[in-house]
């Protein structure tokens, strides 16, 4: 493993997107929101931090995780996969801070974590003081969904994001393990569902990972990086990055921006994987061989090439695609998945 690169003097107001979006690699950017309220509150303590946290509070109840302290803080599978190894409430905000007020000087507490939580919705006000200057012109088009986690020393075992990430650490120290896309099958998915939050993890436990029984893991251990977070960090990944993130203190809140630069009207990839398995993945090696020329062909080729000997008005599909285009694709797939 090796240590994510530091990038240090930025300007909250100059923070370089594109250049980042362009590297496709992971970037700390060091202490960019040092500044913001929630973090010096958080510098004062766990205490003041709850506090300043509950002042924001909606009234909405957002979904609060709680696990046996038996589970160390990882949310992940339950050891028989047959589900998860916590369990899930809609609960008031306030009063999920305060469970985890009452167990911040437990030497084994149970596992608190509040997770993806949109700050518009459930927190108003907070992104007063407490938001990055989106000032790129990517944005406009593609604004980035702000969301809170909260809660006390948890582990999100290694998963990927479908979005790009700006992961803001605000209370309590932060380590994120990174590894790139293609370490996918050095990772170990565990089942498509159920899943902790929404996305396959992997199965190996970093805190003591079997490698007897997942062997390959040490590559992805030779690929990986890793980002140590202060109170006031920045750190930028990219999309279909895996990921595992521990926070490393009794109270922990982090802040991030979701972002994708494609248009709104193209569907999601994950919807593709997913009919893939159905309609690919059993065929004759031969037949697949097949459409992977035809894939690559029309998908993963050049966006033009398909097209790019027919006349304009007899593309179709085949040419540039924009909002109604991508109507008559998904109605034609509608129509066709129905038969």
């Amino acid at each position: 493993m090796r240590a994510t690169k530091e990038i240090g003097g930025i300007a909250p107001d100059a923070i370089p997107y594109a250049a980042l979006l362009e590297a496709q690699e992971p970037a700390i950017l060091k202490g960019v929101a040092r500044h913001w309220p929630l973090v010096q509150r958080g510098l004062e303590g766990a205490e003041a931090a709850i506090a300043y946290l509950a002042g924001f509070d909606g009234g909405a109840r957002i979904t609060g995780f709680t696990g046996a302290p038996g589970i160390g803080g990882r949310f992940a599978y339950a050891d028989d996969l047959t589900g998860l190894n916590f369990a899930s409430e809609r609960v008031l905000l306030a009063a999920f801070l305060d469970r985890i007020r009452a167990h911040l000087d437990d030497a084994a507490p149970p596992s608190f974590y509040v997770g993806s939580t949109d700050l518009d919705a459930y927190l108003p006000g907070l992104r007063a003081g407490n938001d990055l200057v989106l000032n790129d012109p990517m944005f406009a088009a593609n604004p980035p969904l702000a969301s809170i986690w909260i809660g006390n020393r948890t582990t999100a075992a290694a998963h990927y994001d479908m979005s790009n990430n700006l992961a803001c650490c605000m209370v309590g120290r932060r380590r994120f393990t990174l590894f790139p896309p293609e370490q996918v099958a050095n990772l170990y998915p565990g089942p498509l569902e159920p899943t902790p939050g929404g996305q396959v993890v992997t199965m190996v436990d970093f805190r003591a990972p079997d490698f007897d029984r997942f062997p390959r893991f040490r590559e992805a251990l030779d690929a990986a990086q890793v980002a140590e977070l202060e109170p006031g960090d920045v750190l930028f990944y990219p999309a279909l990055w895996w990921h595992q993130v521990d926070a490393l203190d009794p109270f922990n809140a982090m802040i991030n921006y979701w972002w994708n630069t494609s248009p709104a009207f193209m569907d999601t990839p994950q919807n593709t994987l997913l009919h893939a398995l159905l309609s690919l993945r059993d065929r004759p090696e031969a037949e697949k061989r097949g459409w992977r020329a035809l894939f690559d062909y029309y998908v993963f080729g050049p966006a033009d090439r398909a097209g790019a000997h027919l006349p304009e008005h007899a593309s179709g599909a085949l040419g540039p695609l924009d909002e109604m285009k991508a109507r008559r694709l998904r109605a034609q797939l509608l129509n066709r998945l129905n038969r």
